[in-house]
């Protein structure tokens, strides 16, 4: 596919970020999800503070995937610090990777995995980690193509509903 590029999102980017991240969580989530518990999710977690925050956190780092210019999802890598469970003090985490809805089954998501490994090598990483709901069998699946297998679970809240993450890892030698 030609025109794709993966860009480093920035404090300047926070409008267009905040934006995506809306849209790709409610159509991935929103139809196994009550309304509600969407509604509450998305006002607490995806907003200017709470994201402005994140982009300035050391040790995370944000990606925009971009097709002829157009922002077709993201990535977020957390190292260090930054991670959310204590996995591997040598550890990358993906904590998010989304693309929207028009973006999808076009080898895209495998692009921006491929990139959080080279990042994890780049980086002298050792291990690849996530989180993933275990009800989400798409991304489960595909992360199993990549070679993650589980090794734990996590409690994710979703407004006020209590659901499982599968955390999922891999080797980066």
């Amino acid at each position: 596919m030609t025109g794709v590029k993966i860009v480093q999102v920035s404090e300047k980017d926070l409008p267009e970020f905040i934006a995506i991240s809306r849209e790709t969580f409610a159509d991935t989530f929103g139809k196994d999800n009550s309304p509600e518990d969407m509604a509450k999710f998305l006002e607490k977690t995806i907003n200017e503070d709470k994201l402005g925050g994140e982009i300035a956190t050391p040790g995370s780092f944000f990606y925009f995937l971009k097709v002829d210019g157009e922002v077709a999802g993201y990535l977020k890598l957390d190292v260090d610090d930054a991670q959310n469970e204590e996995v591997d003090p040598n550890g990358l985490e993906i904590e998010r990777i989304y693309l929207r809805k028009s973006f999808q089954h076009r080898g895209l998501g495998k692009q921006l995995f491929e990139f959080a490994e080279e990042k994890g090598r780049e980086w002298s990483k050792s291990v690849l980690w996530l989180g993933v709901w275990e009800h989400n069998e798409n991304a489960k699946n595909f992360y199993a193509s990549r070679g993650l297998t589980r090794f734990s679970e996590h409690v994710f809240v979703l407004g006020d509903d209590r659901q499982t993450d599968f955390l999922l890892k891999k080797a980066l030698v």
